[in-house]
């Protein structure tokens, strides 16, 4: 029972008590005349006229003298004595003796007089002195005498109690007890209850390990308190522990306990629990009560179950129970946190046909939902119908009416509530000024939100971390970083320390604008502060980094967190499966979502989805549908985004069955399509020609009740622009600005695309000259054109725009070049090819993939591959990693060059990159390694390599030997072997068997019906 003992910083030494034991009780003989001649007047009834008669008497009296009258308690007469100690005290400036109090407080408790005793040790209390001193004193008298009663001791812990004095109340507890004396078991509870309900924890423990030491046997009512302290605390573990036991040490619970146990069960979110100890009070003799049903009753609200909570009602009234404001309230606060407000209002009304009048704690909840809801109306509603029955509005009540005008930006309606609130002399809070700080700032209006922040300081209140959180979000939001950052600094110079929310608000701003460097940098400085960051901290830096593509700094991240202790939460690995996914890195993927299972973290729909779509964007849609098919057997449902992904891939893919028959499931399941569903299946409809088909799916759009946007108007014009229906198209645009949508730069350039394509070239200048018009950037505009003209066999046109872009000072971009780079590959044209790719170069502007691939297959349709291999080996000087197109483009280029090194180089770096292929061009390139008719090529070719300094990897070499002992060679692969050692390239340890004994392991898992796709999803899937 014993817990953690702290207690010894009350602890009295050895050395002190002594001198405590020692320390003399007797006064100055030069006072004692005087003494004995008050004592004597004291004796008489009317002594107090005598008193003040004798003004010789009266002025020598001093706090010694006073001392000295108590100390002879002639008369013994303790009341006489606490009036005439009264009467003394207010005769002279100075303060009584500690001794004085001290006697005449163990006087009064030993005749029982405690109201009085209690006045004097207040008023010891009262004068300051050293609670050491106090105490000291106290035990002196208290040991001095006979028949003393240890409840001066108690008395002495309830005026420090009064007082506040909360550490001073533990030191006189464990003070008493060091030397022998320990209050009474009630008055221990008592203790141990108020330092629960002011929070002193530490302190708790220090009197109950006090009380243990003291071999006090603990009562029901000391293990309901140790039970509640766990609960704060939310150590549910060791309460449920200190509950068990209790019957074990012969005291059986009370109701008290098991209302207790349930609130900390419920608080610490284990519902479940809390009604099976709710259900078994009966078997113990208990019926639950009021407190027990409201409390499970806010339990299942606080964890959204609110069926349960609802029955739990029904339940309490089949008891002859009935719910209170507590329980009624938090089923609408919870419907409300939910966003049901409908059913909030039911419950409201259920409240008050069972004779229970909403008071005005309900009127908030119900006023602070409509407000984040954004009904005004309805807030205003419940405002005046309040007022109507007769309860009063409070503070809280105008700060949630005035918060809610000022996000409608209605501020002089919040300035007539605030000094409707000051006449009904309702003092505007912390709270109040809040609201109307974060509706300015929710407005934007940081220049009047930051007057009302000073204003605020100027009538005396001082702002906290919520209200400097707030301005500082509100300047994040319009990208102020440097005003956010003097808030933070000038919160902390006023002795606000700012709280980890705080910082993680101002972080996330700098992630979201991708100052990804300024956020790190803030992120140590909050560590050297001593914030510990949380989950939340490096979720934002994580989905930051990931936006910004920086996977090594996502992956530090994720390292360094869980360095911290931080366990990655649900979101946290969402985010990094997605990012995982975004850079093509899909084995990293899976065996990130595999380590969150056996972390014991479940993956929610939004996780499955991440990962879905992350596999079928990547080419690997079978694996995709597998895991889509193990959802139903999870007993996960399926949101509209997981349907979506997989519709647009199968779009994308051209495989339009596919994608209509999972829109079909979908809607039968009653999960409607958004938006982006209904684009990507008229996408990929397009794409195949189907124009007819594609616009009935169009149609389909309003008739569920959605608005076709912008991209949906685009994609279908481009799809009639393509199909050579230049009417259709246009009819769509006339359409678009009757449906309050603008046609964006998207919709023009398929139309002039179109134009071009149709030959009617001025309608296409026309819509040019329309783009530049509206304000559209000029650059897409004459890429657009430029575009139509290519497409259209006018390269000199095409090139007489480029020309006008310049003499324009408008500047080609990317797409600029690749556009004309692109039919000039086509046309053969690679002199001219050349020449723009060069341009582009001198412009900075950097060649993509694309690009690359448009010159290397036109190098290639030419037969020019020596001009294609130097094209390659720029990629990697200039960081463009090639796509599987070149790596099979280059592939073939090798096999027909018949370039036994040019293949081995390649083989070597797609298998060191671990590229994943669709069609993997390795097996073709090691095929034709192996089945060489001319054996000797191979090490003859090696050996160059080695001469040129080059190297193989490890393993390209195994597979090398693998490849020729599997073409049924085995001296071959000896003589490869013997070669590779030579050069150093693997160990002299290896041999052709344990490479052979390596490789069928490897081949076993990429079996048919074990492939290492079909491995890796099949195990991460058995969450």
């Amino acid at each position: 029972m014993r817990l953690s003992s702290k207690q010894t910083v009350y602890c009295f030494t050895k050395s002190r008590l002594s001198r405590l034991k020692s320390a003399s009780l007797c006064t100055s003989a030069s006072n004692d005349a005087e003494a004995v001649e008050i004592a004597s007047i004291l004796s008489k009834n009317d002594w107090k006229r005598l008193l003040e008669t004798s003004s010789e008497l009266t002025s020598k009296l001093n706090p010694e003298i006073v001392h000295s009258v108590l100390l002879q308690n002639s008369i013994h007469d303790p009341e006489r004595l606490f009036s005439f100690f009264n009467w003394a005290s207010q005769q002279s400036p100075n303060p009584q003796n500690l001794d004085s109090f001290s006697f005449l407080a163990v006087t009064l408790c030993n005749s029982k007089m405690f109201r009085k005793a209690t006045i004097v040790l207040d008023s010891m209390v009262r004068t300051r002195r050293p609670v050491q001193a106090i105490l000291g004193s106290i035990i002196r008298c208290w040991k001095g005498y006979e028949g003393n009663y240890v409840g001066v001791f108690d008395i002495l812990i309830g005026c420090y109690k009064k007082m506040g004095s909360w550490n001073d109340a533990v030191y006189v507890f464990l003070g008493a007890k060091e030397v022998g004396v320990l209050p009474g078991l009630a008055c221990c509870n008592n203790f141990l209850g108020d330092l629960l309900k002011v929070n002193k924890l530490d302190l708790f423990w220090k009197v109950f390990n006090g009380m243990i030491d003291a071999k006090l046997v603990p009562d029901v009512y000391t293990f309901t308190n140790v039970i509640n302290a766990h609960c704060r605390v939310g150590d549910i573990e060791k309460a449920k522990r200190v509950f068990m036991d209790m019957e074990e040490k012969g005291c059986s619970p009370g109701l008290v306990t098991y209302n207790v146990m349930i609130g900390g069960l419920c608080k610490a979110g284990a519902v479940d629990e809390a009604l099976k100890l709710k259900n078994s009070m009966s078997r113990k003799g208990f019926n639950p009560d009021a407190y027990t049903y409201n409390t499970v009753i806010n339990g299942f609200c606080r964890h959204n179950r609110f069926q349960e909570a609802k029955l739990m009602m029904e339940e309490m009234r089949c008891a002859g129970l009935n719910p209170n404001h507590f329980a009624y309230t938090a089923l609408i606060d919870g419907f409300i946190k939910r966003g049901s407000m409908a059913e909030a209002f039911q419950v409201k009304d259920e409240m008050v046909a069972c004779g229970i009048k909403p008071n005005v704690f309900t009127y908030n909840v119900l006023i602070g939902g409509a407000s984040k809801a954004g009904d005004l109306e309805k807030g205003k509603a419940l405002f005046d119908e309040m007022v109507l029955i007769g309860i009063g509005p409070d503070a809280q009540t105008f700060s949630l009416m005035i918060q809610s005008y000022c996000r409608q930006g209605n501020f002089l309606k919040a300035h007539e509530l605030f000094e409707e609130m000051k006449e009904h002399n309702l003092t505007p809070t912390m709270y109040t000024y809040n609201g109307i700080i974060s509706g300015l700032c929710h407005c934007g209006d940081l220049g009047r939100a930051n007057y009302v922040f000073e204003a605020m300081i100027k009538v005396g209140l001082k702002p906290n971390v919520v209200m400097y959180t707030n301005l500082i979000k509100g300047h994040i939001q319009k990208s102020r970083f440097k005003e956010a950052r003097k808030i933070l600094n000038r919160m902390m110079e006023n002795g606000q320390m700012a709280d980890i929310f705080c910082c993680n608000t101002l972080l996330s701003g700098l992630c979201k604008s991708q100052m990804m460097d300024e956020a790190r940098s803030f992120l140590v400085e909050m560590v050297d502060r001593g914030l510990k960051p949380n989950e939340i901290t490096y979720g934002t830096l994580i989905h930051g980094y990931a936006k910004a593509g920086e996977m090594e700094a996502v992956e530090r991240c994720f390292r360094e967190m869980r360095s911290y202790g931080i366990a990655p939460n649900n979101a946290i690995y969402t985010i990094l499966i997605n990012s995982l996914c975004k850079v093509g890195n899909v084995t990293e993927a899976l065996s990130t979502f595999r380590h969150m299972s056996e972390k014991g973290v479940l993956p929610d729909i939004k996780t499955y989805t991440a990962l879905i779509h992350g596999l079928a964007a990547n080419g690997r849609i079978n694996d995709a549908m597998q895991l889509f098919s193990q959802l139903d057997e999870k007993g996960i449902v399926p949101d509209v985004f997981t349907y979506t992904s997989l519709i647009s891939v199968f779009s994308k893919l051209g495989d339009m069955e596919a994608a209509l028959n999972l829109y079909d499931k979908m809607c039968q399941k009653g999960i409607a399509p958004n938006i982006v569903t209904y684009n990507a299946m008229i996408d990929g409809l397009c794409k195949l020609g189907d124009t007819e088909k594609a616009r009935r799916v169009f149609n389909e759009i309003s008739q569920r009740g959605l608005a076709p946007n912008v991209k949906s108007y685009s994609i279908i014009i481009d799809g009639y622009c393509k199909s050579g229906n230049l009417t259709e198209a246009f009819q769509l645009l006339d359409k678009m600005p009757s449906k309050g949508v603008p046609p964006d730069s998207f919709t023009y350039c398929a139309l002039i695309d179109g134009c071009c394509k149709g030959g009617e070239l001025d309608k296409a200048l026309s819509l040019f000259s329309e783009m530049l018009q509206k304000g559209f950037d000029p650059t897409s505009s004459f890429n657009a054109l430029i575009n139509g003209l290519c497409k259209t066999g006018k390269p000199n046109e095409a090139m007489r725009l480029l020309e006008d872009m310049a003499s324009n000072c408008i500047t080609p971009n990317h797409r600029t070049y690749t556009i004309l780079i692109d039919y000039h590959s086509k046309a053969g044209r690679m002199e001219e090819a050349g020449i723009l790719f060069l341009e582009m170069q001198r412009r900075n502007l950097v060649p993509n993939v694309v690009t690359y691939n448009l010159l290397l297959h036109g190098y290639y349709r030419l037969g020019r591959k020596a001009e294609m291999f130097d094209l390659f080996e720029s990629m990697a000087a200039k960081g463009v990693e090639p796509d599987e197109i070149i790596y099979r483009l280059i592939a073939n280029a090798y096999l027909e060059e018949n370039s036994l090194i040019g293949m081995l180089k390649l083989l070597d770096e797609i298998l060191v990159k671990d590229v994943v292929f669709d069609k993997n061009p390795t097996f073709l390139l090691l095929d034709a390694v192996c089945k060489r008719e001319e054996f000797s090529e191979v090490p003859k070719s090696l050996e160059e390599m080695a001469e040129q300094g080059l190297k193989l990897s490890p393993i390209t070499c195994h597979k090398l030997v693998h490849g020729f002992h599997d073409k049924g060679n085995p001296e071959k692969a000896e003589w490869i072997l013997e070669s590779l050692v030579r050069f150093g390239w693997i160990p002299n340890t290896t041999t052709v068997n344990s490479i052979i004994d390596k490789e069928n392991d490897v081949a076993n898992l990429e079996s048919p019906n074990n492939s290492p796709k079909q491995a890796t999803c099949g195990v991460a899937c058995q969450v």
